[in-house]
């Protein structure tokens, strides 16, 4: 059945490019609502934003969320990946400025506010997307492709960089079977000499070592190091997951990438539901819900309602 929050709980830090401030309260919301991000320092009639891939105005550094008034959330990954790991399908966000704080630069804040609002199971049936055909996207030495598995969300990521320390990591994770606390716990890195390259372009105005992995060379200059070996890879599956999450229900498929990040998984998912023979709408109470013929996804989706 689909769930949702049983009470509401608030977050409050930073963003990770803002650098501001900004007050969180997770809400209950009905079936069937999906998740819904509303921005209550901005006019009520403009303040809703759906969480969606097609609402996608950014994917540099972080995913940003847009309605058609301009009003926007960005950084929403993490949150929306704790969202799929704890099963939330239904939520209301309520945010007091433009980014969702960053935290520890992990997804960890936000599961164990999950857990302690608790979740309620909604007296309607969940639904998936299940994929019927390979699609896939290449943008150089980037590869992410998604193609049919059974009733399993698998993602089979590896991370080819440059520098020393992180190399070349790979990890295959069973997003609906397998234990996902390590990915959770994973937080957000970047390279040394970047850094001022990101501030450079207005963004990563709040990033500090309390937030985020900063790799010098063959050093982690953050005091207590790695949580995990592999926490590079495990926190790129981690943005996965939230960013799949825009999908608007949880999918059935194996996503395979090479090296890829937000950007690419917003073009796959445009190029995924661009042809409504690549996937069917399945429900967990029937084998067979709808076909494409008959639900259309391309639909117009309300963003100020």
């Amino acid at each position: 059945m689909q769930k949702t929050l049983l009470k509401p709980v608030k977050i409050q830090g930073i963003g990770l490019h803002s650098g501001l401030k900004a007050n969180v309260v997770l809400k209950p919301s009905p079936p069937n609502t999906g998740i819904t991000f509303k921005r209550v320092d901005q006019d009520s009639k403009k303040n809703v934003i759906k969480a969606s891939y097609k609402n996608v105005s950014s994917a540099k550094l972080c995913t940003k969320i847009e309605n058609s008034f301009g009003v926007s959330v960005s950084t929403i990954e993490h949150l929306m990946a704790a969202f799929y790991g704890e099963g939330i399908d239904n939520a209301l966000v309520e945010v007091d400025n433009s980014e969702i704080p960053i935290m520890d630069g992990s997804a960890n804040v936000f599961v164990q506010s999950i857990r302690t609002a608790g979740i309620e199971k909604q007296n309607v049936s969940r639904k998936f997307i299940e994929v019927l055909k390979k699609i896939e996207i290449v943008d150089g030495s980037k590869l992410m492709s998604i193609e049919p598995t059974k009733k399993d969300f698998k993602i089979d990521f590896k991370l080819v960089y440059g520098n020393e320390l992180i190399g070349t990591q790979r990890e295959i994770l069973n997003v609906s079977k397998d234990n996902l606390e390590t990915i959770y716990n994973s937080r957000t890195f970047c390279l040394y000499e970047d850094i001022e390259k990101i501030r450079s372009c207005g963004m990563g105005k709040g990033g500090s070592l309390d937030n985020a992995i900063v790799v010098q060379g063959n050093k982690i200059l953050n005091e207590h190091g790695l949580r995990y070996k592999n926490e590079f890879v495990k926190h790129k599956i981690l943005d996965c997951m939230g960013d799949f999450m825009l999908s608007g229900h949880r999918v059935f498929g194996f996503i395979k990438c090479i090296h890829g990040g937000h950007q690419l998984t917003n073009e796959l998912l445009n190029k995924f539901f661009a042809d409504s023979s690549n996937w069917k709408l399945v429900s967990s109470d029937k084998e067979y819900l709808e076909s494409p013929k008959y639900y259309n996804y391309n639909r117009p989706i309300a963003i100020n309602a």
